[in-house]
């Protein structure tokens, strides 16, 4: 790689798309070959730690999930926001690298290893002397495996990945250019330098990423005269709070990164409900320092039917629980119970900014629902229970019942999440509506509208974002049709 001397433009544009929509936090990718693969932070649902793959940094498909099986994961009540923290994957010698932090589970880091990605993934090796969380891999020049995380500061210690025992003392690389929570490390040799690149700010309106280099993947570290390389803080657009980024070196010698950032909409002071989402751009060297090149906007995906719960490729998971744990699959529908330590959720990602979420649910022997929702206790649902369905909307301690009608068999219960009425300047806009409906063979019954700040980020607080599927709080319920549609 050349180093030209002239000094770094401007930062480049942010991208306005994700090329992962939805609860896509904490991106990390490497490369193999042509193939790119990238994972992301699960928090509660499981199976966590989902993977994709790509071609082209723009259109990921999605093949499976590196922690699947109960041995992989916390025993246990996972809390909200609990649960799996950000990854790094790597390759080396023909082995995918996971390293991962389960705050629900510590002490300590875990390291996984594949040699397909798309699975299965070993049984965790603890990492139990190292605290704090965003763990990082990499190699020296000895071939030395270097594990650097963020406690206060960034730390790094060389680590013994077999037996997950660190064979030095930690030390301290470098804290960041000022800005609080200096966190997501990932070190990278190009050229002749070792450069570190972190995030700082907090993963809100102040989130930025940073970069320092030196001669060693140890350091000594110098910042970048022209930090922060990505922030969106105090700049317009669609896209903000961007920051934990991962770069990748292609097979021809260029450079891309992924990030999340979130798109808030609403009036002041804006509200997001997708979660925070994968999002990629170029990357230039300019002076021996990496800048933000062009954006790399997604490709239009193909329409294909969603698969379900338990089909081959599915996005759906189980809050604290894996979904066959809870959803079993009969002839004509599934059948879910509530989950050992009370009631049961399973669904997915909400990625679209308009969505429709339908299902019929008998609850003949039980009580279920189908729900909106960013965490048990900010959700809009349809609750069955007998031949009655009740629209309720839960935020935080307050719980309403917004409308009720018969449910008798056939009936279909469906949420909409739709575009905001009210005028732009207007204060009661939010950032969506969400219409909870019922259709039977005598029509269609709307029981509530609900504006959509109440289930966002701002209001419910958490790493996450909105989920939409089904629940089981008692007996067992049948499910059927349940069936997804997002648009925009």
């Amino acid at each position: 790689m050349t180093e030209p001397a002239e000094a770094p433009p401007s930062p480049g544009r942010l991208p306005e798309r994700p090329v992962l929509p939805g609860f896509h936090p904490d991106p990390t990718v490497c490369r193999v070959g042509d193939t790119f693969y990238l994972a992301c932070s699960s928090f509660e649902y499981m199976p966590g730690v989902p993977l994709y793959r790509s071609a082209d940094l723009s259109c990921w498909e999605r093949i499976g999930a590196v922690m699947e099986r109960p041995s992989q994961l916390a025993p246990g009540v996972v809390p909200p926001s609990g649960g799996v923290y950000a990854p790094t994957l790597r390759h080396r010698d023909g082995t995918f690298h996971l390293v991962t932090t389960d705050v629900s589970n510590g002490p300590g880091h875990l390291l996984m290893t594949a040699s397909d990605p798309a699975g299965p993934w070993s049984d965790p090796v603890r990492i139990p002397d190292a605290g704090g969380i965003d763990p990082d891999l990499a190699w020296d020049d000895a071939g030395r495996c270097l594990l650097t995380w963020s406690d206060g500061a960034i730390r790094q210690a060389v680590l013994d990945p077999a037996t997950g025992a660190l064979l030095t003392e930690p030390r301290t690389l470098w804290s960041g250019t000022g800005g609080r929570d200096p966190e997501a490390p990932h070190l990278y040799r190009a050229g002749r330098w070792w450069y570190l690149v972190i995030a700082e700010g907090g993963t809100g309106p102040g989130h930025a990423v940073t970069v320092a280099r030196g001669p060693s993947p140890s350091g000594p570290f110098e910042a970048c005269p022209h930090n922060p390389l990505l922030t969106a803080r105090g700049l317009p657009g669609p896209v903000q709070n961007t920051g934990h980024a991962d770069l990748v070196e292609r097979a021809d010698g260029s450079w891309a990164a992924v990030f999340l950032g979130v798109r808030p909409r609403g009036s002041f002071p804006g509200w997001h409900v997708l979660g925070r989402e994968t999002f990629a751009a170029e990357v230039e060297w300019r002076g021996g320092w990496p800048v933000l090149g062009a954006p790399i906007e997604p490709r239009e995906r193909p329409v294909r039917p969603e698969p379900g719960p338990g089909e081959a490729g599915a996005g759906w998971v189980g809050a604290g629980v894996l979904p066959d744990r809870v959803l079993r699959r009969t002839r004509d529908h599934w059948r879910m119970t509530p989950g050992e330590d009370g009631p049961a959720f399973v669904g997915r990602r909400q990625e679209h900014t308009e969505a429709v979420v339908s299902a019929e649910i008998g609850a003949r022997a039980g009580a279920g629902a189908l729900e909106v929702r960013i965490d048990p206790r900010h959700r809009v649902a349809l609750e069955v229970e007998g031949d009655r369905v009740r629209a309720v909307m839960d935020v935080g301690p307050v719980s309403a019942v917004l409308g009720e009608c018969g449910a008798p068999p056939g009936t279909v219960l469906e949420l909409r999440v739709e575009p905001p009425s009210a005028p732009p300047y207007s204060r009661e806009r939010g950032p969506d509506v969400i219409v909870a409906s019922v259709r039977t063979p005598d029509g269609d019954t709307a029981l509530a509208r609900v504006d959509g700040r109440y289930l966002s980020t701002e209001v419910a607080g958490g790493f996450t974002g909105r989920m939409v599927g089904v629940s089981c709080r008692s007996g067992s319920i049948e499910v059927r049709g349940l069936d997804y549609r997002g648009g925009a």
